[in-house]
């Protein structure tokens, strides 16, 4: 399977794809956005990204069945950071094994750090 260094966000709300994927292509990270599970897997197919931050309650294919799917037929290669407005964002987490919860709204700097910790930055930002 093809692999790629980049983040793959995968959210039914567009502002928050688009918030998302400007911060991150900012910072120097590759992004591809999906807007539901199926989608997702479709883009993990074409290429495997380095992390996957995603939502847990979209049309189509949630979150939980998007994890379960993506676990049977890739295992835990990849980490992936469950990224929702829920109360119980750490349970979410826990629920599909996710290797980090960003609980929404979120800090720009919650973001990058927590993405730091799993993408290698390709081309870093200049700093002004």
């Amino acid at each position: 399977m093809k692999r790629r260094n980049d983040v793959l966000v995968v959210d039914d709300d567009l502002d928050m794809v688009e918030v998302m994927e400007l911060v991150l292509q900012d910072a120097g990270y590759p992004t591809r956005t999906a807007l539901n599970g199926q989608q997702a897997l479709d883009a993990v197919a074409q290429a495997m990204p380095a992390l996957i931050v995603l939502d847990m309650l979209m049309p189509v294919m949630n979150g939980w069945e998007f994890a379960r799917e993506f676990h049977a037929r890739y295992g835990r290669e990849v980490p992936i950071v469950v990224a929702t407005a829920a109360e119980n964002v750490h349970s979410r987490g826990d629920a599909i094994d996710a290797a980090g919860v960003l609980p929404k709204p979120f800090e720009v700097s919650d973001l990058l750090r927590l993405v730091a910790r799993y993408v290698p930055c390709a081309h870093p930002a200049p700093s002004y």
